[in-house]
C-alpha cells in the first residue's frame, strides 16, 4: 500500500509533457480539417483573383477607366463657302454667350432673376432655361443667353459678384457677308430639332447647326466636319475633376461655288425691286455664274432665331421672299417654248423649216377660236419668220400636226419639265403635260390642250433654271447639266467643256434653223425683241421673247380693241420672259429672265436680259477683267 501511494506521488511530481493527453488525437484531426478548409478557400480566392487580374484583367481595366474617364465630343467648326474668286459667302465668327452652372449657386431662381434685370429674358428664353434645367444635372451648364454684345458681356462681368454660377463662354455663329444677295443659293443654318438629333447624336452637341436651305442643306454633311473630343476625369457621380486629354475636331470642308458674287450683285441691281428671277449659265460647262431671286431675306436671322412677327411677314408676302424662284418657281414658258415645239416636229420628220402656215390672226378648231397675239395676223410664214415674229397661229398648227407626246419627249431632252442634277434642295421639276398624264388625273385630253401647249400655255410649267439649261442646250447641241459646286478645300476638279456633255439626239440642221430664228428675234428688222440687241462691238446675241398669261382673256374683250394687259391689277398681268445666248457665232453664256406679272417679255424682260448678258460678257476672264480688289478676300480671314 505504501509502495502504491508513493508511485502515485511520483507521477504527480513528473513534468506535464511526460503525461499522456487523451484529447491529443482529436485536436490534431480538427487542425487538419481547418487547414484543409483554409487551403481550399485560399485556392478558390487565388483562382478568382487569377480570373480577375490575368484572364479578364484588360476587360475590367477598361471598365474601371470608363467609370473614371468621361469622354465628351466637341462641335467642329463648320466649313466655309466661297465664290469662284474665293470671296467669303458663308463663314464663322466668334460670339459670346452666358452660361449658368446650377451647382455653383444655392438659389438658382434668384440668380436667374438677377440676371434678367441685367440682360432681359423673354418668355421663350425662360421656358427654354427651365426645360434644360429639368433634363440636365446640376453640374451641366445651361445657356442663359446667346449672341451677347460687347456691352452686354461687360455688364455681366461688372455684376459677377451678384451672379454666382454665371460665366461667359465663347461660341461661334454663322455669318453671311453677302446677306440677302445670295440667301437663296447659300441657304441658312438653324439649331437641330429632335428629329435631327434622333438621326445623329452628334447634333446634340452645343453649338451644332444644321443646314436648312440652299448649299447649307444640300452639302450639310460635307460642311459639318468631324467632331473633336475631350477626356475628363470624373468622380463617382460624374462631376468633372480634371481634363486628361483633348483632340480638336476637324473643320468642315471648304466649298467653292461657280457663282461670281460681283455678277450676282450686278444682276440684282438690274432687277431692282421687281419680283423676278434670272439665271446666268456658262452654256459650255454648265457652271451657274449668277442665280437671282427677288425679293429675298436675311439668312443670318435663322441662326439667332426668327421672331414670330418676321415669320408672318415673310409667309404672308404675296411676292414669296423665302422661295428660290430660280429652282422652285414654276411658270408657263409662253413663247419661249416655241423652239422646243418646232424641234419636236423637225426631229420626228413631221415638219420642215420651209413649211408655211397662213396666219389670219386666229385659228378655229372645233368651234373654238385660238387667237394670235397680233389680231391682224402675220400672213404666210415659214419657221424662221414664225420665230422672228413669234406667231401663235403657226405654232398652234405645228403642235396639232406634231402631237403632244413628241413635244413632251423633245422638251424633256432640252431639260424642261424634268429633274436637273443641281446641288440645291427643294427644286421643282415643272410639267410637260401628256394625254397619259391627264388621264392619270381622271380627265380627258382634247385637241385644244395640245394647241395651247404649242405656245407654252395650258398645263406647261417650267423653272427659270430649266429655261437657262434649255437655252444652253439649244446653243451648243449638247446635254449640258447645270451645277454650283466648283471646288472642295481649294482643290478644283477637272472642268467640263462642251465636249464633256453628250450630243443631243437632234438634227444639226434643225438646231441651226432654231438659232437662226432666235437671231432674227433680236437683230433683224421687225423682230419681237429689238431692245435686246447688244451694244458691245462685234458681239451679237440670239434670244426669244415670252409672255405667259395667268388668267383667261375673253374673246369679246380681245376683239373690242381696247384690251391692254398693262392696265390690269399687278397680280393679273402676264409674266414676262426672255431667253438668250451669246456670242451668237460662238455661244459662251445663256441667260433666262422671268419677271412675275411683268406684262410683255419684249418690253420688260428683253432689256433686262440684254443688260445682264452685257455684264456677263464684260466680266469674261478672256477679256482680262478681274474682280475689284475690295471684293477679293480669302474666306479664312473671317473667323
Amino acid at each position: 500500500m505504501r509502495f502504491k501511494r508513493r508511485k502515485r506521488d511520483i507521477k504527480r511530481l513528473m513534468p506535464a509533457k511526460t503525461q499522456k493527453d487523451p484529447s491529443r488525437g482529436i485536436f490534431t484531426r480538427r487542425a487538419l480539417l481547418i487547414m484543409a478548409l483554409q487551403t481550399g478557400a485560399l485556392g478558390l480566392l487565388a483562382r478568382k483573383l487569377y480570373g480577375l487580374q490575368v484572364e479578364n484583367g484588360d476587360k475590367y481595366a477598361r471598365m474601371a477607366a470608363s467609370n473614371r474617364v468621361s469622354k465628351r465630343y466637341l462641335a467642329p467648326p463648320r466649313g466655309h463657302i466661297v465664290d469662284r474668286y474665293n470671296v467669303a459667302l458663308a463663314s464663322n465668327k466668334e460670339n459670346w454667350r452666358a452660361l449658368l452652372l446650377p451647382e455653383e449657386t444655392t438659389d438658382v431662381n434668384g440668380t436667374i432673376e438677377r440676371f434678367s434685370t441685367i440682360i432681359p429674358l423673354d418668355e421663350h428664353d425662360r421656358a427654354r432655361i427651365l426645360r434644360e434645367m429639368r433634363h440636365k444635372r446640376r453640374f451641366v451648364p445651361v445657356m442663359l443667353r446667346d449672341f451677347l454684345s460687347w456691352d452686354e458681356m461687360a455688364r455681366i462681368e461688372l455684376n459677377a459678384p451678384s451672379l454666382p454660377g454665371v460665366l461667359i463662354d465663347v461660341g461661334t455663329r454663322r455669318v453671311y457677308p453677302e446677306g440677302e444677295s445670295l440667301a437663296h443659293i447659300i441657304g441658312y443654318v438653324a439649331p437641330p430639332n429632335e428629329r435631327d438629333v434622333a438621326r445623329s447624336a452628334l447634333l446634340a452637341l452645343p453649338g451644332m447647326r444644321v443646314g436648312r436651305a440652299g448649299i447649307e442643306q444640300s452639302q450639310d454633311t460635307t460642311l459639318c466636319g468631324t467632331a473633336g473630343s475631350v477626356e475628363m476625369e470624373v468622380n463617382s457621380v460624374g462631376r468633372v475633376i480634371s481634363e486628361l486629354n483633348r483632340a480638336e475636331g476637324t473643320s468642315g470642308t471648304k466649298i467653292g461655288l461657280t457663282i461670281d458674287s460681283v455678277l450676282q450683285h450686278a444682276v440684282l441691281g438690274r432687277i431692282g425691286d421687281q419680283t423676278a428671277s434670272a439665271v446666268v449659265m456658262n452654256c459650255r460647262n454648265g457652271e451657274v455664274l449668277a442665280m437671282a431671286s427677288t425679293p429675298s431675306f436675311d439668312p443670318s436671322l435663322f441662326d439667332s432665331g426668327v421672331s414670330h412677327t418676321q415669320w408672318l411677314e415673310w409667309i404672308n408676302n404675296e411676292r414669296t421672299p423665302l422661295i428660290n424662284k430660280a429652282v422652285a418657281g414654276v411658270y408657263p414658258p409662253g413663247s419661249t417654248f416655241k423652239p422646243a415645239v418646232a424641234m419636236a416636229g423637225l426631229k420626228a420628220g413631221l415638219i420642215s423649216p420651209s413649211d408655211r402656215v397662213f396666219c389670219p390672226g386666229h385659228l378655229d378648231v372645233g368651234g373654238t377660236r385660238f387667237h394670235c397675239w397680233s389680231r391682224w395676223g402675220h400672213g404666210s410664214l415659214d419657221l424662221h419668220q414664225a420665230l422672228k415674229f413669234s406667231c401663235d397661229v403657226y405654232f398652234y398648227e405645228m403642235a396639232r400636226r406634231i402631237g403632244m407626246d413628241h413635244i413632251a419627249e423633245t422638251a424633256h431632252s432640252f431639260g424642261l419639265g424634268t429633274p436637273l442634277d443641281i446641288e440645291l434642295p427643294h427644286t421643282r421639276t415643272g410639267l410637260i403635260p401628256t394625254p397619259t398624264w391627264r388621264q392619270a388625273h381622271h380627265h380627258h385630253w382634247n385637241g385644244g390642250d395640245t394647241i395651247v401647249s404649242g405656245i407654252g400655255q395650258g398645263f406647261v410649267q417650267v423653272t427659270p433654271l430649266q429655261l437657262a439649261t434649255y437655252t444652253s442646250r439649244l446653243a451648243t447641241g449638247r446635254a449640258v447639266q447645270p451645277h454650283l459646286v466648283r471646288s472642295l478645300n481649294d482643290e478644283t476638279g477637272p472642268q467640263a467643256t462642251a465636249e464633256h456633255w453628250p450630243e443631243l439626239d437632234m438634227p444639226a440642221a434643225g438646231l441651226a434653223a432654231l438659232r437662226s430664228g432666235m437671231f432674227a428675234v433680236v437683230n433683224e428688222p421687225h423682230g419681237t425683241a429689238p431692245k435686246a440687241k447688244l451694244t458691245i462691238p462685234g458681239v451679237m446675241m440670239a434670244g426669244k421673247t415670252g409672255s405667259a398669261q395667268v388668267r383667261r382673256v375673253s374673246r369679246a374683250l380681245r376683239e373690242s380693241g381696247h384690251f391692254n394687259s398693262a392696265n390690269l391689277p399687278w397680280e393679273y398681268r402676264p409674266h414676262a420672259l426672255f431667253i438668250c445666248f451669246a456670242p451668237y457665232d460662238n455661244p459662251q453664256y445663256a441667260v433666262s429672265v422671268v419677271i412675275e406679272h411683268g406684262n410683255a417679255g419684249a418690253e420688260a424682260a428683253a432689256p433686262l436680259a440684254r443688260d445682264i448678258m452685257t455684264d456677263t460678257l464684260l466680266r469674261d476672264p478672256a477679256n482680262h477683267i478681274t474682280p475689284p480688289p475690295e471684293r477679293v478676300a480669302d474666306a479664312s480671314d473671317t473667323q
